[in-house]
This record gives C-alpha cells, structure tokens and sequence, in this order.
C-alpha cells in the first residue's frame, strides 16, 4: 500500500510541477529558465510515479495496454519537451522563447490522456 501513495503522490506532483510550468509559460508569454525547471521536476515525477505504477501492476498483471502506450509516450514526450526547451533556452531566440509554449500545450494536453486514464482505471478496481 505503501508504494500505492507513493505513486500517487509522484504522479500528482507531476500534474502539478508540469502544469505550473506549462501555463507559467503561457500566460508569461516566454520560455524562462524556472519553467525549464518546472518541466524537469514533471517529468522526473512522472517517471518515478510511472516505474513505481509499472512494478505494482506488473505483480498483479494488470496492465491495461492503452495506458501503458499514452503513458510513455507521454514520457518520451514530455523529455523531448524538456531538452528542446533547454535548447530553446540557451540559444537565446526571442521569437522562438515567445513561441515555445504552442509546443507545451500540446505535451501537457496529451499527458492528460494517461493521467485521465490512469484515474479512471484506479477508481475501476
């Protein structure tokens, strides 16, 4: 039960570490170094949250196949976010630093797939 919450709570401040720094980005209307942070922590949460996830479900082999999918692709994309972000950053490209929360949005929405259905397939068992 124990690692149960800790997954929990590791996806959840996933959730809430990628969406500040997501329409942080957006509302500000520019790509800064504290978002490119808010997106690592996301991720770093997410992946911890989901290993722990995969363990419990592996034991119980109850994986459901659309999660599993949307969830690392989730990830994959969620790291690919992260490092062009920091290379968004670091080449210093106003326009681009203005236009890279487009980018965010369509990660954060489609990381809501795997968290929605990961709630949904929680509340089900």
């Amino acid at each position: 039960m124990f690692f149960l919450g800790a997954a929990i709570t590791s996806i959840t401040l996933a959730l809430v570490f990628y969406t500040i720094g997501t329409w942080a980005e957006k509302v500000q209307g520019r790509l800064k170094l504290w978002h490119i942070v808010f997106f690592l922590l996301g991720l770093v949460a997410d992946s911890l949250g989901t290993a722990i996830m995969s363990d419990i479900a592996g034991q119980k082999g109850d994986v459901d196949p659309l999660h599993g999918i949307t969830g690392i692709l989730a990830i994959v994309l969620m790291a690919i976010h992260a490092v062009w972000a920091i290379v968004t950053y670091w080449k210093g490209n106003e326009k681009a630093m203005r236009n890279f929360s487009k980018f965010s949005v369509i990660v954060w929405a489609f990381w809501l797939i795997p968290y929605g259905l990961g709630l949904v397939l929680g509340m089900s068992h």
